[in-house]
C-alpha cells in the first residue's frame, strides 16, 4: 500500500496526503480527517526508512536516567498524549545515572537515529554539551534549574516544595531533621539538578529555624537501596532523627523498609517524606507524606514544546511547575521526649 493508494481512495492529491501525514501546516480538518479515513480504510503505514531519507522520522527520544522510577512514567504518560495526537512516537533510551560517558553514548544514540527532537530527563551531561545537542536537534531538559538560549527547560520549583517539607514536619514540632540525597552528577558541574537544590534549601532553612545544629545529611542515591541504606547511617546517629527527609519517593521506600528493620515504627518513632507522589505512596500499607509536582503536567509541556521546537520555533522557553503537598499517615509529632 502506498502514498498514491491512499490519495487515490481519498480522491486527493498525493500532496495533501503527504501535508496530513507530516501534520504540515495549512491543512484542514476536513481534510484532515477525509485522508485518516482512506489510512484507516486501507491500513496504510507510512515507512520509516523513507520518512527518515525525507528528513522526519516521527520519534521523539527520551533519555531516562534509568527505569526503574515510578516517577519517570507520570512523565512519559503525559508526553505521550501529547505527542500521539501528531503521529509522533517515544524512544526510550537510559543513561546509567550518573556515568557521563554511558549518558553521552545515550544522546549520541538518539541523535544517529535521526530523533525529531530529544527530552532529556535530569541528564548529568554539562551545559555547554547539552546546547551543541540542541543546536541540531530540538531539545527539552527536564529537571534541571538553569536557563539556556538553546533549548528549553520543564522543572519544578524545588525550593518551594522543600520548603513545604520542612515548614511541615517543624509545625509538627520536629526539630532533628535528616536529609537523603543523591549527589550523582556534583563532580561533573549541573550543581542545577533537583537534589542539589533540594539539599541546599533544607540546609538553609534548618539554618533559618535555628536548627543549624540538627542538620544531618546522607549522601547516598535517590533509590530504594540509596533510602534504605541513608536510612540505616541516620539511624546510627546519636541522637536519632525524629523525622527524614527522603528527597525522593523511591528513596523513602527504602526509608521505610530501614525503620522497619529497626524495630521502629513509622510515624511513632520517626516521620518519614518523600518527594514526586508516586502512584504508590497513596496505597493505604504505605500512606506516604509526599510533594507532588505533577510528571504528567511536565511531560504534556515538554511534548507540547518538543512539537513547537520542531515547527520551526527558535525562542527559549522556562516552564516551572508549583509543587504541593500531600500529607498522608507516614509523618506526625515527634514521639515524647
Amino acid at each position: 500500500m502506498t502514498i498514491t493508494d491512499v490519495a487515490s481512495h481519498a480522491q486527493v492529491s498525493t500532496t495533501a496526503v503527504s501535508k496530513v501525514l507530516r501534520n504540515a501546516y495549512g491543512v484542514s480538518e476536513a481534510m484532515r480527517l477525509k485522508v485518516q479515513a482512506a489510512i484507516d480504510e486501507l491500513g496504510y503505514r507510512p515507512q520509516a526508512a523513507a520518512r527518515a531519507m525525507r528528513g522526519q522520522t516521527f520519534t521523539i527520544g527520551v533519555l531516562l536516567p534509568h527505569i526503574r522510577n515510578p516517577f519517570f512514567a507520570d512523565i512519559l504518560d503525559g508526553l505521550t498524549e501529547e505527542i500521539s495526537g501528531a503521529g509522533y512516537q517515544a524512544v526510550i533510551v537510559q543513561s546509567g545515572g550518573p556515568d557521563l560517558r554511558r549518558e553521552r553514548a545515550a544522546i549520541d544514540a538518539l541523535v544517529d537515529r535521526q530523533a525529531d527532537g530529544i527530552l532529556m530527563i535530569a541528564p548529568v551531561t554539562a551545559r555547554t554539551q547539552l546546547e551543541e545537542t540542541a543546536k541540531t536537534t530540538p531539545t527539552v531538559v527536564l529537571g534541571r534549574h538553569e536557563r539556556s538560549a538553546v533549548y528549553d527547560v520543564v522543572l519544578d520549583d524545588d525550593e518551594a516544595g522543600t520548603e513545604l517539607v520542612v515548614e511541615h514536619l517543624i509545625a509538627l514540632g520536629h526539630r532533628r531533621i535528616a536529609h537523603i540525597t543523591d549527589p550523582a552528577g556534583g563532580r561533573a558541574g549541573p550543581l542545577t539538578l533537583p537534589q542539589h537544590v533540594r539539599a541546599k534549601t533544607y540546609e538553609r532553612l534548618m539554618t533559618e529555624h535555628g536548627l543549624t545544629e540538627h542538620i544531618a545529611i546522607a549522601a547516598t542515591s535517590y533509590t530504594e537501596e540509596g533510602g534504605y541504606a541513608g536510612t540505616r547511617e541516620l539511624l546510627a546517629r546519636t541522637p536519632r532523627p525524629t523525622a527524614i527527609f527522603a528527597g525522593m519517593d523511591q528513596a523513602a521506600f527504602g526509608a521505610l523498609a530501614a525503620v522497619h528493620e529497626a524495630g521502629l515504627t513509622v510515624p511513632g518513632d520517626i516521620s518519614v517524606v518523600g518527594y514526586d507522589n508516586a502512584r504508590a505512596a497513596a496505597l493505604a500499607h504505605i500512606s506516604l507524606t509526599s510533594v507532588d509536582q505533577d510528571g504528567a503536567i511536565m511531560g504534556k509541556t515538554a511534548g507540547r514544546l518538543l512539537l513547537e521546537r520542531i515547527q520551526g520555533r527558535t525562542s527559549a522557553v522556562r516552564f516551572s511547575v508549583t509543587p504541593t503537598l500531600v500529607p498522608r499517615r507516614s509523618t506526625a509529632p515527634p514521639p515524647a521526649g
